[in-house]
């Protein structure tokens, strides 16, 4: 279907100078143009727009990383690295102002016990970003070891989570492997939005339910007895 830029405006609740703008900037392709000053859009550009609206809206994308995903979506969806890209912070809970260190920087400033960080990363408990790269997150999780150990508890409890997140890795990648095999054009943002809602919504969701519903368990087991 063909759109007048009015009717665009009313499909997706972004002003016409926004529209411009994102078609200047390349995040949307050019208007069909059918002669001098008129021009027709299509369902293409409303998709994208809702795409960009719920991007920005939800994981504050920028023009740039947005644009390098739209111009390579056809292939970026089927190897999910490209589209990942910019929520790649989010992940992995690393604020974008942290500040970073080397190993050697992070075993002085942390005063952590080279064995023991060397035995985390090897069990994966830890696990930078990037080679070499330490920040205050991986010395929160140190922190909880010291924890365990302090009590007289070994952090197997953690190796088991490493294990069941392995799980779930696989399970998510199951999930976008299903959604390029019905991806096309027109449903191109809403399998994304599946995709993230997945992620950072129903896995939070679902998780903690399912330890409120286990503590609550025990909670009234105990009551009752």
């Amino acid at each position: 279907m063909e759109y007048k830029i009015s009717e665009l405006v009313s499909r997706t609740n972004v002003p016409k100078s926004t529209i411009l703008y994102y078609i200047k900037e390349g995040l949307l392709p050019e208007a069909h143009k059918i002669k001098a000053n008129v021009h027709r859009y299509s369902d293409e550009h409303i998709e994208r727009i809702k795409y960009i609206v719920y991007m920005k809206e939800h994981f504050g994308s920028s023009n740039e990383q947005l644009k390098d995903i739209l111009q390579n979506k056809n292939q970026s969806f089927s190897t999910s690295s490209s589209m990942i890209s910019p929520l790649m912070n989010t992940l992995s809970a690393i604020p974008s102002d942290a500040k970073h260190y080397t190993k050697k920087e992070f075993v002085e400033v942390f005063s952590v016990d080279e064995a023991l960080l060397d035995r985390l990363l090897e069990d994966e408990i830890l696990i930078p970003i990037h080679t070499d790269d330490f920040t205050e997150k991986e010395a929160s999780i140190i922190q909880l070891v010291e924890y365990y150990k302090q009590v007289g508890i070994e952090y197997d409890i953690l190796k088991l989570y490493v294990f069941h997140a392995k799980a779930l890795s696989l399970l998510e990648h199951r999930i976008q492997e299903q959604l390029c095999d019905v991806r096309n054009d027109e449903n191109f943002s809403t399998l994304w939005k599946i995709v993230f809602e997945t992620l950072f919504n129903a896995k939070a969701y679902i998780f903690n339910r399912q330890t409120y519903k286990a503590y609550f368990s025990t909670l009234k087991s105990e009551l009752l007895n």
